[in-house]
């Protein structure tokens, strides 16, 4: 473990921040406010004609898919299906601004590093492909053969157990196939993906329990249900789409209750910009409610709020079954379905109401309510998101959901069962082409039968296991496939350094970013084409495909003009990487391939043939073709062969890193409305009142005044761990929020520096990014006086 202090100051490219007071946002999500911010977007990005004309195609059946988030592709889709996320990032991709030749003539690399990471990316597209140039510190041109045979020849002489190849979830099932298949015939197994950072809990926590990774549902079972829960996942932000359901739920009377620290306006109430009505009715009469009861959780307290739940429910039917009263629990599925469920009850007996009470920060009463709401529905869907997933026993998290589901038989049936509410388009998908570090889950043997190679056995790297070995000076390479990955992993002061320090990065993207700036000794841009262009590699029009988020298949189809006639896509470019690097080792056709992606689908289905069989055809099917998922039929592929309960470690979900240092919070970082990930489209968090700013910390009222700090001043964070690295971020302005007492909120990623690389959940290694012990170690007061 590095045990050098580090830097308290922030980031230098951090702009500093008024100071000036911020106001609640006081309306319902969607809206007149989302429609003035999809308007502002295409302004600003110079798109609102060429946009008025490729956002109708935007979640089409015959369309181009979002590259935003993954929310479910309706069979019968809106006049407009597209949320005010996906308008912006639309217009992102499609910006005429361009990053070329003459762009990198004006700035150095130098120069660029002092840029604010959303003018980095506003900059516009990439148009040719480039070398660093030491020498002028500049980004060159270099022919694509040039690059593709350097690349090659450098990557054919590391180890490749030192070479990385990462994917974000953007990448097509097409390009995600070849680039797995690239990968293990290079000789290794190192396939991180963005799936590492948020919903690798869910890939690995369902698999135990229900003998999948993925959610059971679909957009049918909103028609179906009878109850929907929300755990930690913010609509309105993360998949604005889904509201749609959420709203015609609500109309057919549906509750929806709500467990998140935050009081969100995605969660609160809806007003359909789509509407008509919503849209012109005054004040609150056009807006839905959406939550019928708002749980303010603790971060890092869902295990217990879920199992205060499950003792409800339990102790319900011992009462029922004491006077001879139906049973409340399904005690035929759990009979038929499941086991280890009588450990559980006993555990959930015997946890003490102020035990549950304290890790979770809410009222017996109000868990209880929820618990009524629960024992009257006879459909229940359970939706959640990062606020589950990103703690240190996130995978448990992912387990008590089940296990609550488990009780009343709601798995396998009709408006019934888990919902992980994905972010990147595909990243469920590309782990279904074989995007995986685990060998175990990868038809390894298949893939040698089918392409007459020995694919390596080895575990391989995800991603915090890939930049742990960075800073150990263990990795020579990464191929980065549409990430930032210097702006979103964790412990940036300690990994950004040792990004540096790798001798070679290869940057396949459609926009500059802050992991092409802080590049490795030889670094190379390859410009690809976004999803919503029109791709004629091999001189017809390609299509491709996806998974969206309920494991749905569909096709994606390009309508826009590429950028320059030099940006190639992400199949040909990969195509052209494997030839210069694997030569006559690989028995592949690559160039075949990228001029023919139906012959790449041809191959997914002899890999996989139950599940991609006729996808040629069945990805035009309107709301998409599904993926098998056997827990839909109650067939549960896992050890013993039955859904399977788990007795909880702790309630408390962050065990090794308990707040318990005098003045210690609870941090937990989130995303604004104003971005995608790490793509920051502006400054504001229009939902939280925050203008201009995103090095801001919401704190609660009665914090700031036990410490003396007022609305504007400015505060250094120190994360609490005994591990002899100091991690501090100053700059930030306090902000009075409704968020718990002894908690936090601030914006990933600029608060990455204070999260700890080897913080994270312990079966699945995603970053605990949802619960920090900070301290305030400074309070600077100069802005509020100058205010």
């Amino acid at each position: 473990m590095d045990k050098a202090p580090l830097t308290r100051n922030p980031p230098r490219n951090e702009k500093p921040e008024s100071g000036r007071k911020t106001k609640a946002y006081p309306y319902a999500s969607g809206g007149w406010g989302s429609l003035k911010a999809v308007t502002q977007i295409l302004i600003q990005e110079k798109t609102v004609v060429r946009d008025a004309t490729i956002l109708p195609h935007q979640n089409k059946p015959d369309g181009f898919m979002c590259v935003s988030c993954s929310w479910a592709k309706p069979a019968h889709p809106h006049a407009f299906e597209f949320c005010e996320n996906g308008a912006k990032a639309t217009a992102w991709d499609t910006t005429p601004k361009r990053v070329d030749r003459a762009f990198f003539e004006r700035h150095t690399v130098s120069e660029l590093l002092e840029w604010h990471d959303h003018d980095i990316e506003d900059a516009g597209r990439l148009t040719e492909p480039m070398r660093y140039d030491a020498q002028t510190d500049r980004y060159v041109p270099v022919a694509w053969d040039e690059a593709f045979a350097a690349i090659g020849a450098q990557l054919r002489s590391f180890d490749p157990a030192s070479v990385v190849f990462y994917t974000s979830g953007r990448a097509s099932l097409e390009t995600s196939y070849m680039l797995q298949l690239f990968a293990r015939m290079y000789g290794t197994n190192n396939l991180p993906d963005s799936s590492n950072m948020c919903h690798e809990s869910t890939s690995v926590g369902l698999t135990q329990a229900i003998g999948v990774g993925v959610g059971t549902i679909g957009l049918d079972d909103f028609e179906h249900t009878d109850l929907m829960f929300f755990f930690g996942q913010n609509v309105g932000t993360n998949s604005p789409r889904m509201l749609h359901q959420l709203q015609d739920a609500r109309k057919r009377g549906v509750p929806i209750v709500t467990f998140n620290p935050l009081r969100e306006p995605g969660l609160v109430s809806f007003a359909n910009p789509q509407s008509p009505r919503d849209m012109l009715l005054p004040g609150d009469a056009g807006n839905t409610q959406i939550s019928t009861q708002y749980h303010q959780v603790r971060p890092g307290g869902d295990s217990a709020a879920l199992a205060g739940i499950c003792k409800a429910v339990i102790a319900a039917d011992d009462e029922a079954r004491t006077h001879g009263a139906p049973p409340v629990l399904d005690v035929a599925f759990i009979r038929e379905h499941t086991v280890g469920f009588e450990d559980f009850a006993a555990y959930v007996r015997a946890v003490q109401w102020d035990e549950i009470e304290r890790e979770s920060g809410l009222t017996r009463a109000a868990i209880e309510s929820a618990a009524r709401e629960y024992m009257q529905a006879n459909a229940v869907l359970a939706h959640y998101g990062m606020g589950l997933t990103q703690h240190r026993l996130g995978v448990q998290n992912v387990r008590m959901i089940c296990n609550l589901l488990f009780l009343r038989g709601n798995v396998g049936k009709p408006g019934a069962g888990p919902s992980p509410i994905r972010g990147h388009s595909n990243v469920q998908g590309q782990r279904t082409v074989g995007i995986t570090e685990k060998p175990e889950l990868a038809p390894l043997d298949q893939l040698a039968r089918q392409f007459g190679f020995e694919p390596p056995r080895e575990k391989g790297f995800n991603t915090v296991e890939a930049f742990e070995a960075m800073v150990e000076g263990k990795v020579n390479a990464v191929v980065n496939l549409g990430g930032n990955l210097v702006r979103s992993v964790p412990d940036r002061l300690r990994t950004e350094p040792a990004w540096r320090r790798l001798p070679l990065t290869v940057n396949i993207a459609t926009k500059l970013n802050r992991s092409h700036l802080a590049h490795g000794d030889n670094a190379y841009l390859l410009p690809c084409l976004s999803r919503i262009e029109i791709d004629r590699t091999g001189g017809r029009e390609q299509v491709v495909s996806m998974e969206d988020s309920t494991a749905r298949f569909h096709g994606s189809r390009g309508v826009a003009e590429p950028p320059s006639p030099d940006v190639r896509s992400e199949p040909a470019i990969l195509a052209g990487l494997a030839i210069a690097t694997l030569g006559e080792r690989s028995t592949v056709d690559w160039r075949a391939w990228s001029e023919d992606y139906a012959s790449v689908r041809a191959q997914m289905a002899k890999t996989w043939p139950e599940m991609f069989q006729d996808l040629e055809t069945r990805m035009w099917t309107p709301g998409g073709c599904v993926r098998p998922l056997p827990a839909r039929s109650r067939e549960w592929k896992t050890k013993s062969g039955k859904a399977e309960f788990l007795v909880p470690e702790s309630l408390c979900e962050d065990p090794d890193m308990p707040v318990t240092e005098p003045d210690a919070l609870r941090l937990m970082t989130l995303r604004a409305d104003g971005q995608f990930n790490t793509t920051l489209y502006n400054h504001d968090d229009r939902f939280r009142g925050v203008r201009g700013s995103r090095m801001v910390l919401l704190m609660n009222p009665d914090d700031m005044a036990a410490r003396g700090i007022d609305e504007g001043d400015r505060l250094t964070l120190r994360t609490v761990a005994n591990d002899g690295v100091v991690r501090e971020v100053a700059g930030l302005a306090a902000k009075p929020y409704d968020v718990p007492r002894g908690c936090l909120a601030g914006y990933y990623p600029e608060c990455n520096p204070l999260l700890p690389l080897w913080h994270y959940a312990r079966e699945s290694k995603v970053p605990g990014a949802k619960s920090i012990p900070v301290r305030v170690v400074d309070i600077d007061r100069t802005t509020r006086a100058n205010a």
